[in-house]
């Protein structure tokens, strides 16, 4: 399922691809790398993993966890005849000196809080204004 793949990643886990964007970043001084095609389905899978890779930072600072680089992968599928989305999955990986038990507890918390994941779990109504 690497249909309308994405990658977003931080810290040690940056990409060096000379095709990846580059955006400053509130939670690591080297800013994140973005590697996706810009049309709407990787815009949302790319929502998705945005999210969750702020997310991973902002939960192991509250969680006491050092995080020295995240990467996201996030994809999925559409339904040929109306374009609804399938499913996103995503897939997070992690270097950090914390044990396996730790990391596991923060991408559980992650989650659980991910807004944009969340958001899209419930639905939502999108219209023209």
């Amino acid at each position: 399922m690497d249909q309308f793949a994405v990658v977003v990643g931080a810290g040690s886990l940056r990409s060096g691809a000379a095709e990846a964007i580059r955006f400053p970043h509130r939670w690591t001084p080297e800013g994140v790398t973005v590697e996706a095609d810009f049309t709407g389905a990787h815009l949302l899978h790319l929502a998705a993993a945005g999210c969750v890779l702020n997310d991973v930072y902002r939960e192991a600072r509250e969680l006491g966890v050092r995080v020295d680089g995240v990467r996201v992968t996030a994809s999925g599928a559409f339904d040929p005849a109306t374009w609804a989305s399938t499913g996103i999955t995503y897939r997070v990986e992690l270097r950090s000196p914390a044990s396996d038990e730790e990391l596991g507890r923060l991408l559980d918390r992650v989650d659980e809080v991910a807004e944009i994941p969340r958001a899209i779990r419930a639905g939502a109504t999108v219209r023209r204004d």
